[in-house]
């Protein structure tokens, strides 16, 4: 697992840009959700699944069902990666796509 101080202290990993950032899209395209966020929203339960699942994988889909109101949505989005320390990748429709790199010291990394 990630650092609890890093999350604590709101330090996230820098938002990737040019070709990581195309090649993440990229790869995102072809996950399925792993996350579902419902009527409750963001639990504490959510959170730590999105927390292992990013440790485990670097890059998830989220699913985000039962939103009528946008804003609501949007702010649900922008708390998930700020509690689980990650960057918001993309957002299309009801589907957000989180990134957060392992530590360096981890052997495997997101598939070039």
């Amino acid at each position: 697992m990630t650092d609890p101080e890093k999350k604590e202290n709101g330090i996230r990993p820098e938002p990737p840009k040019g070709r990581l950032l195309r090649r993440l899209k990229s790869q995102a395209q072809l996950l399925k959700p792993i996350v579902r966020v419902g009527k409750r929203g963001v639990t504490d339960e959510v959170v730590r699944t999105l927390d292992q699942a990013l440790d485990a994988h670097e890059l998830v889909k989220v699913k985000f069902s039962d939103f009528e109101d946008r804003e609501e949505k949007r702010r649900w989005i922008t708390s998930l990666a700020e509690r689980t320390g990650s960057v918001l990748i993309q957002q299309v429709g009801h589907v957000a796509v989180y990134y957060r790199p392992r530590e360096k010291d981890s052997d495997e990394k997101v598939a070039s």
